[in-house]
């Protein structure tokens, strides 16, 4: 059965689901090694390191992926409970099962950590863990006023340069040096362990501000106010982001660190992520440009579960089969270089992995927490 585009937009903005489409495929390239597959052909390249994360102080394209996926998470929890209020469910009842998402999120991202290490280990810096800290946060204050909800996401980024620029342990002092700030001091407290590639735990309280802008995009979206209304309030607000966050890099504020979510990080990805969403908005649902958006739909509607499948049997199994049958026979067989059959090997399980998602698709057949 062809997915056409009515059946993929009906009753839908079809922007979120685009959008949210765009974050899995680009999280699903990096684990089937597509990104460190084209870098072993130019470690130097600035476009190609443009998809991977910063080494610490500065901002680039990959930094902006963990964000829009938070963004895109508060988005779709607005736009959820907007509709269970329709159908008579109330913000208690509704909270149980927040509650319980959050509770499997938080289980998800330490099963996670515990596959990557190959042994049972207590670690928090997974997207999943922070996730579940941010949406119990924004649920909290859904029903608050829009400004309410903004002052709320800069008070919380307030907070986060009261922990790091105000609390002094020795060995620990240093607010933007990586391993030696508060959130590093915060995960020996937690986990008795320091990251070694300097994330923290912590950044799920300066990062729930992205999860709660996106609820206000999502009650901005499905309002009443003129398509033009919208795009200008997104594009502004946008503008506004870039113009705090990098305006507290520049004058030596507050450094860009995507590593530590800064508050500079924080307001500069989320500008770049409302701008996006303004693009995609004009372009799909305004413009009604959906010809290839069945595409990007079919890896959304299954976020979650993708995201875990190619975490686990993805990374730690499937990779290494396909890459047997594809790259390694082809360098076998006619002697390509390893470089090249390595791109393969990685495009065939990108591409197994994204059929998948359009199988459970067509069987309509969704996972949900």
């Amino acid at each position: 059965m062809k997915i056409t585009d009515n059946s993929a937009v009906a009753g839908r903005l079809m922007s979120l689901d685009v959008m949210r489409g765009m974050i899995m495929i680009l999280l699903c390239a990096e684990s089937c090694l597509v990104f460190e597959s084209l870098k072993k052909f130019d470690t130097d390249s600035f476009i190609i390191n443009q998809l991977f994360h910063h080494p610490w102080h500065g901002l680039r394209f990959w930094d902006l992926v963990q964000p829009a996926f938070m963004f895109m998470a508060g988005a779709a929890l607005y736009i959820s409970y907007s509709r269970k209020l329709e159908k008579g469910i109330t913000w208690s009842s509704n909270f149980k099962h927040i509650l319980i998402r959050s509770l499997k999120l938080f289980l998800f991202g330490i099963g996670l950590h515990c596959v990557y290490a190959g042994k049972p280990v207590f670690e928090l810096w997974n997207v999943l863990t922070q996730l579940a800290f941010t949406s119990i946060a924004a649920y909290l204050i859904i029903n608050k006023s829009p400004v309410f909800q903004l002052l709320f996401s800069i008070a919380l980024l307030i907070l986060t340069e009261i922990l790091y620029r105000c609390i002094h342990v020795s060995g620990f002092d240093s607010p933007f040096t990586a391993y030696h700030n508060f959130g590093a001091y915060a995960d020996t407290l937690l986990m008795g362990k320091i990251n070694k590639d300097g994330w923290v735990a912590i950044n799920a309280i300066p990062t729930a501000a992205h999860t709660i802008w996106g609820v206000l995009a999502g009650r901005l979206l499905i309002s009443k106010q003129s398509t033009a209304q919208k795009i200008k309030i997104l594009v502004f607000a946008g503008f506004a982001g870039l113009l705090i966050g990098f305006g507290l890099d520049i004058t030596g504020i507050t450094p860009i660190i995507k590593r530590i979510s800064t508050s500079s990080f924080v307001f500069a990805s989320g500008g770049w992520v409302l701008l996006m969403l303004a693009v995609i908005y004009w372009l799909v649902d305004i413009r009604q440009n959906i010809k290839y958006a069945w595409i990007f739909t079919v890896v959304g509607m299954n976020a979650i579960f993708i995201y875990v499948f190619f975490e686990t049997v993805g990374h730690e199994w499937l990779n290494g089969v396909v890459g047997i049958f594809t790259g390694d026979l082809l360098h076998l067989l006619f002697n390509l270089p390893v470089n090249f059959t390595g791109l393969l090997s990685a495009l065939a399980v990108w591409f197994a992995e994204c059929a998948l998602c359009y199988w459970l698709y067509k069987n309509k057949i969704f996972f949900k927490l």
